[in-house]
């Protein structure tokens, strides 16, 4: 499952992350990360990681994760670690430990 062979062409960027954009209706018992303000933290992580110049980096609006009671929620890959990124502070740290380090941001962390 999802192990790269030697002969795969290199990949198009070094990390992809996707931010949940799922909207569901008003009051649904799972809530929905869009309400939670995910399409405002992808805005600025989009941003910030340009403004950073940290290069290899795409950060994507994804359909629903399947993680919305734990969101706003986004996946990084080709690691598939998951984050809440619930306030830009959350995305900046992502962005450092994660993206730029080489880390986790371990406190972010969904399991």
């Amino acid at each position: 499952m999802g192990t790269r062979h030697d002969d795969d062409p290199p990949l198009y960027f070094e990390t992809h992350v996707f931010v949940c954009g799922n909207r569901r209706p008003e009051g649904h018992q799972r809530g929905c990360c869009a309400s939670k303000g995910a399409e405002k933290i992808r805005d600025y992580m989009k941003a910030r990681a340009k403004e950073l110049g940290l290069t290899g980096v795409r950060v994507n609006q994804a359909g629903c994760l399947d993680r919305c009671e734990l969101g706003p929620c986004a996946v990084l890959y080709p690691e598939g670690v998951w984050y809440r990124l619930d306030s830009f502070e959350a995305a900046d740290k992502v962005l450092d430990e994660h993206i730029a380090k080489g880390g986790r941001a371990r406190a972010l962390q969904l399991p």
